[in-house]
C-alpha cells in the first residue's frame, strides 16, 4: 500500500494535507524498482492510493507499477462531499459525515452516483490504453518504458521556475534487473504453516479435540519464539470445526507459554482456551478474540522496577507533604 500525501479523510488537519508526506508518483516509483529488482515483485500485489481523481492518474500509477488503486476522496465528492474539512465537528452541511437527523436529511447522495464516477473513469482508462496499443490492463502495470516526460518539460518556455529544476529520470528509470524479471504480481504463496506452534498442542490434545461429548481440561507449557505467529489461530479453528462458534467450556484447554510470542498472540482465539505469555510478544495481541482468554506479564521483573516503584511512592509522600504544607 503506498499513500501519497494528497487525499486523506476530510477531518485531516490542512498543515499535514498541504505539509507532510511525499507525492505517490515517488513512492511507487521506488517500490516497484526496489522488487524487481530483488525477485520479489511477482508476489505482491501493489495498491496505490493518495488523491487519484482521474482516469490519467491510473494509468500513470499502472505504468509505475501499482494494480490496485484507492479513489475514496474523488468518490465521497461524487456523492456530494464538499470538503469542508470539519467532519469531526458533526457539522457536515451536506449530511454526510455528521448524525444530526436535520444535516442529514440534506444528504441527497446515491450509490449510482458512485457507479457513475467509477465507470467514467474505467471509461477513461480504456481509452488512454487504447492510445498506448495495450489490451488488457495487466499488461500496463509496471510499463514504466511507455512514460515519458512532456516535451518541452522542464525546459519549456511556459513551466514554472520550480518544475525546471525536477529531474524525473529517477521516477521513469527501468528497473536494473533482467528483461525477463517479473514486473507484476503474478501469483500468490501461501505462508507455510508446517511450523506453526498449534501443531504442537494438537498433538498432545489427540483425538480427544475431536471426540464426542465433553474435551477433558489440558493443562501444555510450551517454549515460544518471535517467528511463531498467530499462536491459537489454528486451534481455534479446530474447536470451530468439531464444537461449532460457541467453543469449549471456560479454560478446557489451557498453555502456558514462555519466550518470546510472535505477532497476532491468540488472535480469533475461540472459547475455552486460555494462552499464557511469560515473556513479551509483539501487536496485535488478542486480535479478533472470540470468548478465549489471553494473559501477559513479563518473564521476571525489570531491572528498574523496584527503583521506579520507589520513586512514585517519593513522588507522592513529597507531593503529600507540599499539600499539607500548602
Amino acid at each position: 500500500m503506498i499513500a501519497g500525501y494528497e487525499g486523506g479523510t476530510g477531518a485531516s488537519p490542512v498543515s499535514s494535507l498541504k505539509h507532510a508526506g511525499l507525492p505517490w508518483e515517488l513512492g511507487i516509483a521506488e517500490t516497484q524498482q526496489v522488487l524487481v529488482q530483488n525477485g520479489l515483485r511477482d508476489r505482491i500485489r501493489l495498491q496505490l492510493d493518495g488523491g487519484l481523481r482521474t482516469a490519467r492518474d491510473v494509468v500513470i500509477g499502472a505504468l509505475l507499477g501499482a494494480e490496485e488503486f484507492g479513489m475514496a476522496t474523488a468518490s465521497l465528492v461524487a456523492t456530494g462531499c464538499v470538503m469542508l474539512r470539519k467532519c469531526h465537528l458533526n457539522t457536515c452541511s451536506v449530511g454526510i459525515a455528521t448524525q444530526d437527523p436535520e444535516l442529514r436529511a440534506r444528504f441527497a447522495g446515491r450509490p449510482e452516483d458512485v457507479v457513475e464516477f467509477f465507470t467514467m473513469i474505467a471509461e477513461g482508462v480504456r481509452a488512454l490504453m487504447a492510445r498506448l496499443g495495450v489490451r488488457k490492463f495487466d499488461d500496463l502495470v509496471g510499463r514504466v518504458e511507455l512514460l515519458t516526460p512532456r516535451a518541452g518539460a522542464p525546459n519549456g518556455p511556459d513551466v514554472h521556475w520550480k518544475a525546471k529544476k525536477l529531474d524525473l529520470r529517477c521516477i521513469v528509470a527501468a528497473p536494473d534487473a533482467p528483461a525477463s524479471a517479473p514486473r507484476r504480481f503474478l501469483r500468490a504463496r501461501p505462508w507455510p504453516l508446517e511450523d506453526h506452534i498449534d501443531h504442537q498442542i494438537l498433538a498432545k490434545l489427540g483425538d480427544s479435540l475431536t471426540a464426542a461429548g465433553n474435551v477433558k481440561q489440558v493443562k501444555l507449557n510450551l517454549p515460544i519464539e518471535n517467528v511463531h505467529r498467530a499462536a491459537g489461530t489454528l486451534l481455534s479453528g479446530e474447536i470451530a470445526r468439531h464444537h461449532g462458534a460457541h467453543g469449549l467450556p471456560d479454560d478446557t484447554i489451557h498453555v502456558r507459554f514462555h519466550g518470546s510470542a510472535g505477532q497476532s498472540f491468540g488472535a480469533f482465539l475461540a472459547q475455552g482456551v486460555t494462552l499464557e505469555l511469560s515473556g513479551e510478544a509483539n501487536d496485535y495481541i488478542g486480535k479478533g478474540l472470540s470468548g478465549a482468554i489471553t494473559a501477559t506479564r513479563p518473564a521476571s521483573p525489570a531491572s528498574g522496577s523496584r527503583s521506579a516503584t520507589a520513586a512514585r511512592a517519593r513522588s507522592s509522600r513529597a507531593w503529600a507533604t507540599t499539600a499539607a504544607s500548602t
